[in-house]
């Protein structure tokens, strides 16, 4: 029962893509054909800490110009287990020349019990060239969410790149559950240079420091983990 939003969720974007495809031809006679692409942002493997960790952060897209349908999926696997995770699912308009707007759902899930969650959001292109999303949730029992993330590419050669991304996520009630206090919760900063050997392969090497705060530092000490942590990484950047 943990996975019916989930799926519910999954299945309706399903039928929305193949809706979106039935109309392709009338799109395309109005130059605005549908196109589709997945991107594995980041798998990538982190030493140090309490030990190795798998992450992945995943996301994929059908649509044209103006209206887009969107997959997203963060999370981590330790020790042949799923931590934490996330799936979104999000329909995407264009609302200016840089910026789109979201509208979907999410569901938190791994060790802990799963979240539901209504989301929207902004996704765009912020001044400086800065790729920036900010997303506020809504749960049931007055729960309340806000993750944003920014990162910008750095060009030393057509093919050597560097990517400072930052990630920060706040809650607006404690989930002792989920070992998550009320307030900000956490933040996540990482370097990554990735090396284009194609431009839809890419393996890289970088650093991560995360920190949590609050009452989320609160019950990792309790459970005997470490609030403040950096992790080298390495992994591979794919696109099709």
């Amino acid at each position: 029962m943990r996975h019916t939003f989930l799926l519910s969720a999954c299945y309706g974007l399903l039928l929305a893509s193949a809706a979106t495809a039935h109309a392709g031809d009338k799109v395309q006679m109005e130059d605005n054909a549908v196109f589709s692409q997945v991107l594995l942002n980041q798998l990538e493997d982190r030493f140090g800490g309490n030990g190795n960790t798998l992450y992945w952060d995943a996301q994929a897209w059908v649509g044209g110009d103006l209206t887009k349908l969107w997959l997203k999926s963060e999370g981590s696997r330790s020790g042949g287990r799923t931590k934490d995770a996330d799936v979104e699912a999000f329909y995407d308009r264009a609302v200016s020349a840089f910026w789109d707007l979201q509208m979907g759902v999410r569901q938190d899930f791994g060790q802990a019990p799963a979240r539901n969650w209504v989301a929207v959001g902004v996704e765009g292109l912020a001044p400086y060239f800065v790729d920036a999303e900010a997303t506020a949730y809504i749960g049931p029992g007055g729960r309340s969410a806000v993750r944003a993330t920014f990162a910008y590419e750095t060009l030393f050669t057509q093919r050597l790149i560097l990517t400072p991304r930052l990630e920060i996520n706040a809650y607006g009630r404690d989930d002792p559950m989920r070992r998550i206090g009320a307030g900000l919760s956490d933040i996540e900063f990482g370097l990554r240079l990735r090396y284009e050997m194609r431009r839809e392969f890419a393996p890289y090497v970088g650093v991560v420091y995360a920190r949590s705060y609050g009452g989320t530092a609160a019950y990792l000490r309790l459970a005997g983990e470490n609030p403040e942590e950096i992790r080298l990484v390495a992994g591979l950047r794919l696109w099709f």
